[in-house]
């Protein structure tokens, strides 16, 4: 009975946390998508030390690595 009144309010917690925010944070949108053979269009990110880094900055001196990962960190 423990188990399934804590595995009821765990489903409750998360329904509510999800209605919360319905939406994941948007992104801006490109016209069109970029395709295989394409050139990477120039953007910045945070490294690991929390640096801004410019894809423009780091080709051709040292070897680029992009990750795509599809989910929340």
């Amino acid at each position: 009975m423990k188990i399934l009144r804590a595995l009821i309010q765990t489903i409750f917690m998360l329904s509510a946390s999800l209605a919360a925010n319905p939406q994941p944070p948007t992104v801006a949108q490109r016209a069109t998508p970029i395709a295989v053979g394409d050139v990477a269009p120039d953007f910045k990110l945070e490294d690991q030390n929390k640096n801004k880094v410019a894809l423009s900055e780091a080709l051709g001196k040292k070897p680029v690595v992009l990750v795509f990962y599809r989910g929340y960190w």
